[in-house]
């Protein structure tokens, strides 16, 4: 008798059809999360479970008296309680590597939508102002050759420095809890401590996962330190940075602009003042939102076939 397997995200038919070859799934087919009353009252009927949005703690372990394993759809696990977990003994997974590249991507796309004002000036045309040449207002700014400054050098943050290294011919430096002595030599990058980091940097990554010790690590007196040219960019996890000191910093000038696809509340509010602003770019959390790289992690969380 096959195991049974809850799907509370969206996948693809390919990747259904795999997973009914080795167990018996329910999928949810909303765009709209599972509601957290109906995944509480059906979850001991599994004996596995992929998903990407669901909070996994005590309340939901205590009943899923049959689950075995968990497949989180996404390279981050803040929406896991491991402690939980481990009492319970259910194996918990992610989906990292796979992603790398495509998020890598998306964070030069920030990057350079922010200093080039690309979204910016796409609407200026689209709204019928390109009535001649472009005024000196509206210039943008280089990436190439500038200095990138990157806090937290995982995976993802190695793609994104060997873009900048070598693509663009940025000088790039990192800080990090361990130094990465092998990346520094391959990529010709050096490390900073992090107060120095802030200070020189022309563009400001941050890729840090969401712990105790990250929350609010970026606010008001790290944004202080930065240049009023400095760009500053987040593709890791929303309350890694104080949002309200950031609408300072930038209403107050003291950076030049910011380039986001977090925020601490996700969807965000409409009447967020980010999204008024014309130097911030900001994007709904579409990291690793390509095609490809949505199936082909659908494809890793295949773990629950283990079962």
């Amino acid at each position: 008798m096959k195991k049974k397997v809850l799907v509370t995200e969206q996948i693809p038919e390919s990747v259904q059809n795999y997973l009914r070859e080795q167990v018996e799934i329910k999928t949810w087919d909303s765009s709209e999360q599972m509601p957290r009353e109906q995944l509480l009252a059906e979850i001991d009927q599994y004996h596995g479970l992929i998903t990407a949005k669901d909070k996994i703690d005590d309340e939901l372990l205590n009943r899923a008296k049959n689950l075995e394993v968990v497949s989180n759809v996404a390279v981050g696990y803040d929406n896991f309680d491991v402690e939980a977990l481990k009492r319970s003994q259910v194996i918990a997974t992610h989906t990292p590597y796979v992603l790398d590249e495509t998020v890598a991507d998306l964070i030069f796309g920030l990057i350079l939508s922010s200093a080039r004002r690309i979204t910016e000036l796409d609407q200026y045309v689209k709204q019928g102002k390109w009535k001649k040449g472009i005024d000196s207002s509206l210039f943008g700014r280089n990436v190439h050759h500038k200095k990138l400054g990157i806090i937290g050098m995982g995976r993802i943050g190695e793609k994104v420095a060997r873009r900048a290294k070598l693509g663009f011919e940025m000088e790039v430096t990192y800080y990090n809890r361990s130094k990465k002595e092998q990346i520094e030599k391959d990529l010709g990058i050096g490390y900073q401590e992090m107060e120095e980091l802030l200070k020189e940097s022309d563009f400001i990554l941050v890729m840090t996962p969401l712990t105790k010790e990250t929350h609010h690590l970026i606010n008001a007196k790290e944004f202080k330190k930065m240049k009023d040219t400095c760009f500053f960019i987040n593709a890791s996890r929303g309350a890694v940075v104080n949002e309200k000191e950031m609408i300072q910093a930038l209403e107050d000038k003291e950076i030049a602009g910011a380039g986001l696809d977090v925020f601490e509340q996700e969807p965000v509010d409409p009447d967020n003042p980010l999204l008024k602003m014309n130097n911030v770019v900001t994007l709904p959390h579409i990291g690793s939102a390509t095609a490809e790289t949505r199936e082909d992690m659908k494809f890793a969380a295949k773990i629950c076939c283990k079962l």
